[in-house]
């Protein structure tokens, strides 16, 4: 007699102001990741919009809105435009390391200083260092940290630029968190770099997918989201291709001066991992 198959159980967070949207309410609705089928129950929540929070799966269920669409690269498509191609070119000596889900200082020290440049006010600006080793080593999934270097001198490995927590789902790679030296002194367009590194992984060992986590029209922190071609969407009807036209008026729009201070976004970043505070279970 075969066991009886165990449903997840969902539960859903207290409204708390959005941190994309002025004036808007945030809501989600979330599960546990736990026991023998915690890949594949993460596998398959993946797929219909949910994102991983350290042993917790949660996506967006506003009351009254939806306006965060999950979106993903379709990697074995993948062209890159002129400026990506000068993107690669000029980080192509940058050395990657596949790392296990072990949090160091040395990446610490690298997070506070991007979230001090990029997103000072956002919910992750307060994490001590015990709090990125839960972020980071706090999982029931296949995860890795990918590092990103400067070439090694005499040696040693180069100073630590660049770092990412990625989950490796069964269609394709799930950016967790990524973050980046802000000031680097040359190099220009890292956390652009780092993207476009998980797109050339997932087509190196044929995952179809790479997926960036949710996009907000009208957030300008997103809008980097819809340079990558081709560009799927999740809505009502399943997973749906961006047309061309359409890609094109928003990577036009994307690329439009911005009104706020240059480099300074403020607020949360999407797909920000922790804050398991919201993850209440009564």
């Amino acid at each position: 007699m075969t066991a009886p198959v165990r449903f997840p159980r969902f539960f859903v967070t207290s409204p708390a102001p959005c941190p994309y949207l002025p004036g808007k309410t945030e809501r989600k609705v979330f599960t546990e990741l736990k026991g023998p089928h915690a890949e594949e129950l993460n596998d398959a929540l993946g797929r219909i919009g949910f994102r991983r929070s350290q042993t917790v799966a949660y996506r967006p269920s506003c009351a009254d809105c939806r306006a965060c669409i999950s979106v993903r690269v379709v990697a074995g498509e993948f062209a890159p435009s002129s400026t990506q191609k000068r993107n690669i070119k000029r980080n192509r000596d940058i050395v990657a390391t596949e790392c296990r889900p072990w949090a160091t200082a040395e990446q610490f020290e690298l997070l506070q200083k991007y979230l001090g440049a990029r997103h000072p006010g956002g919910g992750m600006a307060a994490m001590d260092e015990i709090d990125y080793a839960d972020m980071v080593e706090h999982t029931s999934v296949s995860s890795y940290v990918i590092e990103y270097r400067e070439p090694s001198v005499d040696g040693k490995p180069g100073r630590l630029i660049g770092a990412c927590l990625t989950d490796r789902q069964g269609d394709g790679l799930s950016m967790i968190y990524s973050f980046y030296d802000p000031d680097h002194e040359i190099r220009t367009g890292l956390g652009n770099y780092i993207i476009l590194d998980h797109i050339r992984r997932a087509g190196r060992e044929g995952l179809p997918y790479v997926y960036l986590g949710y996009w907000v029209e009208g957030s300008q922190r997103m809008q980097y989201k819809v340079r990558y071609r081709p560009l799927e969407k999740l809505g009502p009807g399943g997973w749906q291709r961006f047309s061309d036209d359409e890609q094109a008026a928003l990577i036009a729009a994307a690329v439009r001066p911005r009104s706020a201070v240059p480099g300074v976004e403020g607020g949360s970043k999407d797909g920000t991992p922790g804050g398991q505070h919201q993850y209440k279970i009564a």
